[in-house]
């Protein structure tokens, strides 16, 4: 009985991903790739099974269906188990006061972008002007030259914003004394990781295993270094011609060398450009020169206010305006809504009553940028040369990992979670601090927390940061951040506890440069506490 019911649900599955596939850009290439094997002498037509998968598997067709597969698995996630407080049946976020602080969240963002509309006389978007068009045209690989005021330009909102929201955010069940349950998340139904799971899902940091990003001192110890990075190289470069998305995840565990890095992240995020691509990304330009949007300006302030500042970063200016400007416009970002908490924000067609029919998502990325917005998709220019390469990757990226970072939900790898995970590490593995940060009356995660929502972009060294990236996605978690957060907060504990303002503390923590972040992570993980 239960073989049977196992079966069905496999058959089920297989018949949803084949319907899902078919919808896919890559499809018709595949398909007509089929077709010409199939016409070919290498199927027969009286072993046409057995001979039809040989050929695929020759032709590299089969590996191209996994890696397909094995996307779509990643992308479509099983039921995880989240609180059941005032839980909903059938919503994407299935406690209902978190849903409501989503939605409050989101009324806000469109009012202030409506706001800035009204204040500065602009409309959320129209036609650019031709003398406009042909300037940005003739500058496109020089964005930093193009000539627009934008003293007046503000950003929507900051991570400190946020920040305030959530920690406004009370769950209906819970009673607190005294404003008890004001000063942490602990009221909050989420369930975390204790540091023993935490341990069993890093277990190749946590057993002190030889990963690349640990620098050894001793003259010895570096001849050891560079043996294992030149093993890395020639291991990463059988993974790179596999081509097996699940094979390169797993690369990722121990580390991944520099000159590899970007073929490797493409591969597990299945963001190898393709001739689709090529022509998407050609739309997406031609978009961003016909049409003039509020979030344009906006875009390009945020790159001045940030990476444009960055010793690190701002030789990359021009690139990023390209990123950030195409992102905007690419509505294939929509598809996180479909396991996202969050609804995008809509405009109403000039001219045109209000109703659904007459409504349109905006921008039609559905994704309102916010001050570091930018900085998610900054480090990656550290691995490719091709804008293109640069964007498809960190769209990737971004559809699956960056957009929890900055929504209202209960998802065990949202912001809120990663909060929640930090302030239980801390508080159970450094109770001293602990203590101290109450003492003084300044929350902890107020110190960490522009950390965790911009996933450390712009506060760790570009190698460090993207060693940590690795982590991510060999292990396809963010938890990795908390466990990070505390362990700064652990090994710069000493200077902490003299100071006793936010201030203070800031500046104790101002400066990560001289960190080894695999180092300082596999040391926490293989200690019975942080």
């Amino acid at each position: 009985m239960m073989d049977d019911l196992k079966d069905k649900s496999i058959h089920l599955t297989a018949q949803m991903i084949s319907e899902e596939i078919r919808q896919m850009p890559m499809y018709r290439g595949f398909y007509n790739e089929v077709q010409k094997l199939v016409s070919s002498s290498c199927v027969s037509n009286s072993n046409f099974r057995p001979s039809l998968l040989n050929a695929m598997r020759q032709t590299g067709l089969e590996v191209e269906l996994r890696n397909t597969v094995f996307h779509w698995l990643r992308a479509h996630p099983g039921p995880q188990g989240r609180a059941s407080s005032g839980a909903v049946i059938g919503s994407k976020e299935p406690i209902l006061f978190l849903k409501k602080a989503q939605a409050q969240w989101e009324k806000r963002i469109q009012k202030s972008l409506t706001s800035m509309c009204t204040e500065l006389n602009q409309v959320l978007s129209k036609c650019r002007a031709g003398s406009d068009k042909d300037e940005m045209t003739e500058k496109w690989t020089e964005l930093s030259t193009y000539d627009i005021d934008l003293s007046q330009y503000r950003p929507v909102y900051a991570p400190k914003d946020f920040l305030d929201v959530l920690l406004w955010i009370r769950s209906p069940n819970h009673r607190s004394l005294d404003g008890e349950g004001s000063w942490d998340f602990s009221q909050i139904p989420l369930k975390v990781k204790t540091l023993s799971e935490l341990k069993s899902l890093f277990q190749e940091i946590a057993r002190g295993e030889p990963l690349l990003g640990v620098n050894p001192n001793m003259p010895a110890q570096n001849n050891l270094y560079q043996n294992l990075e030149a093993e890395r190289i020639a291991l990463g470069e059988k993974v790179i011609a596999g081509n097996h998305a699940p094979v390169a995840q797993e690369f990722l565990k121990r580390g991944c060398p520099k000159c590899l890095r970007g073929k490797i992240w493409a591969q597990v995020l299945g963001s190898q450009v393709k001739e689709e691509h090529v022509e998407h990304f050609e739309e997406l330009k031609l978009f961003v020169l016909q049409y003039d949007m509020i979030v344009d300006k906006l875009l390009i302030k945020d790159v001045q206010l940030t990476a444009s500042n960055d010793d690190q970063y701002f030789v990359f200016e021009d690139v990023l305006y390209q990123i950030m400007l195409c992102f905007s416009r690419d509505t294939e970002v929509l598809k996180i809504f479909n396991n996202s908490s969050s609804t995008p924000v809509t405009g109403l067609l000039k001219g045109k009553n209000p109703s659904f029919e007459n409504s349109i998502v905006f921008p039609p990325s559905g994704v309102i940028p916010f001050h570091g917005f930018s900085m998610y998709a900054t480090p990656f220019c550290y691995m490719y040369d091709e804008p293109i390469n640069l964007y498809f990757t960190f769209r990737a990226f971004y559809m699956r990992y960056w957009f929890r970072l900055h929504e209202v939900s209960s998802h065990e790898q949202g912001i809120l979670s990663l909060c929640l995970l930090f302030e239980r590490l801390l508080q159970r593995h450094e109770p001293t601090l602990w203590t101290h940060f109450k003492q003084i009356n300044i929350q902890p995660v107020k110190v960490v927390f522009k950390w965790l929502m911009r996933g450390f972009s712009g506060h760790l060294p570009p190698d460090q940061l993207l060693d940590l990236w690795d982590v991510v996605l060999g292990y396809d978690s963010l938890e990795i951040f908390p466990i990070l957060a505390v362990a700064i907060l652990s090994f710069r504990k000493e200077n902490i506890l003299d100071v006793d303002t936010l201030q203070n503390i800031e500046a104790v923590l101002a400066d990560l440069s001289s960190l080894s972040v695999v180092a300082l992570l596999q040391l926490s993980l293989m200690k019975d506490s942080i």
